[in-house]
């Protein structure tokens, strides 16, 4: 004979809490009650693998998720917290609420909704799977909520974020003098694309020190993740949210006044220039969107930063990053199939290994393996503009992007990568595809000074892949591009060249191709 004994109910609710959602803002924990409920983090080894994340993005995440579950406990909040080297760990989130509820017995299970269409896809067959309510809660650290981009976006024949953005402007009210924007005009884009020269005071993001949990981490990670794209060590990203807002002050008082003349620029041995590389406690909710708007603005005001830098950040979070979060979830999930120009060429080798002899992408992809951070315009005029110029299969390049960096989570980077960088949605996200020959290269970085190929030369051996593969590009796809009237100029170019010329051009990009 057996007895059996059902378990007793817990007063309060579960409240999973995802590894983007590290913020005591998220709307779980304000519907929770700190005096019933019980908070739940789970590190599973499926949110890790599905694509091969960078070694440091695992660590920092990692190392993140354990803090912030101090920080819930200092605050009050019972948190079961499930490692993953922990023997009962099934490996995946699901299969972990399942358990943990199981054994907790919970009214009801709270959960912010998730940033990525399959987790969230996941988390809607919760409740039948589990047997009791799942309530998932909207995700209001967004400035604009999914149905406010609907509505935006509704009857709109082009989406255009500088329009978009406008509207965040005028909600918010930054950099806004009454009904009119700072200064008169809503964008200093074309002040902030100057080239820049390598300079012995170059600011530094600040480095912070690894602690013992963070040490302990990095040795979980480099015993089960070893096979993993990157470098892990040094490390030095901040993992509570008290040495993010530090890491963001040192931005605001050493590197935001330049930041707007110069965020274009590229420079060897230089990985960061003046940019604020915070986009991965933004993403993972160490800090805090409107508030790092609001300091920015702040300094601004006070004379500390000029108008330009100010504003490029600001459009950078409010007006980019929300745009892209409106276009993944108004298009998903048949965006991520999204293959306008057909391309199909797997991904090169020198994407993981950075042994290429053209100095922009070895520089590109050899600081994205030490740091797991390139800038906006390394990622989309080196490692994007040569992909698509090369026909690489867009849904490979969207994954690598995915794997790679640090504060890339499937909401910001497909888009990104799909819409921006690859141009595969055909132009739902951007007027014109941004191809760009090694010229452009050459006038906003000094990596073409000493790469093994020469920058002006168009064709034959030694050239500049990028010029013969630009013209390649443009002529192959004339057929989906010839009516932009964005690349008019292009194309009337082309057709002065003689026959000889364009050949040239074919013959000496598809020498390239084959090699790759």
């Amino acid at each position: 004979m057996s007895l059996c004994y059902a378990v007793p109910a817990m007063d309060g609710n579960l409240i999973l809490v995802l590894g983007d959602q590290l913020s005591p803002e998220v709307s779980s924990l304000k519907a929770g009650d700190k005096h019933s409920d019980v908070v739940l983090l789970a590190e599973v080894a499926a949110e890790a693998t599905y694509v091969k994340h960078h070694k440091k993005k695992i660590a920092f995440l990692l190392s993140a998720m354990r803090h912030f579950a101090d920080e819930l406990r200092e605050d009050g909040w019972s948190v079961e917290y499930v490692r993953l080297d922990d023997p009962q760990n099934t490996g995946s989130l699901g299969a972990e609420v399942e358990r943990i509820s199981g054994r907790l017995n919970p009214a009801r299970i709270l959960v912010t909704e998730a940033g990525e269409w399959r987790l969230q896809k996941e988390a809607r067959r919760w409740s039948d799977a589990l047997g009791r309510p799942v309530d998932v809660l909207p995700d209001d650290r967004f400035l604009s909520s999914r149905e406010e981009f609907t509505a935006w976006a509704d009857g709109r024949k082009q989406l255009r974020m500088e329009y978009f953005y406008r509207e965040m402007r005028r909600k918010t009210g930054l950099l806004m003098e009454g009904d009119k924007p700072a200064g008169d005009k809503w964008n200093y884009d074309a002040e902030n694309r100057k080239p820049a020269a390598d300079d012995l005071f170059m600011p530094e993001p600040l480095r912070t020190n690894p602690d013992k949990v963070t040490r302990q981490v990095l040795d979980l990670v480099a015993l089960q993740f070893a096979d993993h794209f990157g470098d892990l060590e040094p490390f030095w990203f901040a993992v509570t949210r008290a040495d993010a807002e530090v890491a963001f002050e040192n931005f605001v008082s050493q590197a935001l006044p330049r930041f707007g003349d110069f965020q274009d620029a590229m420079l060897t041995g230089q990985s960061f220039l003046y940019h604020a590389v915070v986009s991965h406690y933004l993403n993972a909710g160490l800090l805090e969107p409107l508030a790092v708007c609001r300091r920015v603005e702040r300094a601004y005001l006070d004379g500390s930063v000029p108008l330009n830098a100010a504003e490029g950040f600001i459009r950078q979070i409010i007006g980019w990053r929300e745009f892209i979060r409106g276009i993944y979830w108004l298009k998903m999930p048949d965006y991520a199939g999204s293959n306008f120009f057909g391309s199909t060429r797997p991904l090169p080798d020198f994407y993981w290994t950075g042994k290429t002899d053209m100095a922009c992408l070895a520089a590109a992809v050899g600081q994205t393996r030490e740091e797991a951070y390139a800038h906006h315009i390394q990622r989309l005029m080196v490692t994007g503009n040569f992909a698509m110029l090369a026909g690489i299969d867009p849904h490979q390049v969207h994954e690598w992007y995915l794997a790679v960096y640090a504060d890339a989570y499937e909401w910001v980077e497909m888009p990104n990568t799909l819409g921006m960088s690859q141009f595969a949605d055909g132009g739902l996200l951007g007027s014109k595809p941004y191809a760009a020959s090694g010229n452009y290269i050459n006038k906003m970085s000094d990596y073409c000074g000493n790469c093994h190929f020469d920058v002006k030369r168009k064709t034959g051996e030694g050239a500049c892949p990028f010029n013969s593969l630009y013209w390649h590009f443009m002529d192959r796809n004339r057929g989906q591009l010839g009516g932009n009237p964005r690349l008019g100029p292009v194309y009337r170019t082309w057709d002065r060249m003689t026959p000889a010329k364009q050949q040239d051009y074919r013959d000496s990009a598809e020498v390239i191709l084959s090699e790759l």
